[in-house]
């Protein structure tokens, strides 16, 4: 992948309601709940294990919230450097469910400069494909200076 930050509008062109480029993610599958539990190290089985997850009053087996927060970040870390984001808090809004298709979406909310650095507030969403929002939240990004 080519350097996001050859992809960023110019500081002047950037406005409040300017969209970034949205990250669509397949459905989300068993296997991607399991993957992700190897990866994070977060072996709940309510996201793994339907019999547990009955157990417990769910209908099924539901994603990790930090999955999707995870996504969130990958949506950031396409638009703009890893090391320009300053903040990012999110909320959990709804279970995302196996089977789901999550888009991934950020609007500027508001540019500015302190001390000499512009940044970007950023809301930040996941959502279904039936329009359910799954998490929403906020980013600040320290805006790459070239």
């Amino acid at each position: 992948m080519a350097n996001p930050i050859q992809r960023l509008p110019s500081w002047d062109a950037l406005q409040a309601g300017d969209a970034l480029p949205p990250l669509e993610l397949p459905p989300i599958s068993r296997l991607d709940l399991a993957l992700y539990c190897g990866a994070s190290g977060d072996h709940n089985p309510i996201h793994v294990d339907i019999d547990f997850a009955k157990a417990a009053g769910m209908p099924d087996v539901f994603a990790h919230g930090m999955l999707s927060a995870a996504w969130l970040g990958r949506l950031l870390t396409n638009w703009v450097p890893q090391q320009a984001i300053r903040s990012l808090a999110l909320r959990f809004v709804a279970i995302t469910h196996v089977g789901e298709r999550i888009t991934c979406t950020g609007t500027v909310a508001e540019k500015f400069a302190q001390d000499g650095q512009p940044y970007v507030r950023l809301r930040l969403a996941t959502t279904s494909q039936t329009g359910v929002q799954k998490l929403t939240g906020e980013a600040l990004i320290a805006w790459p200076q070239h």
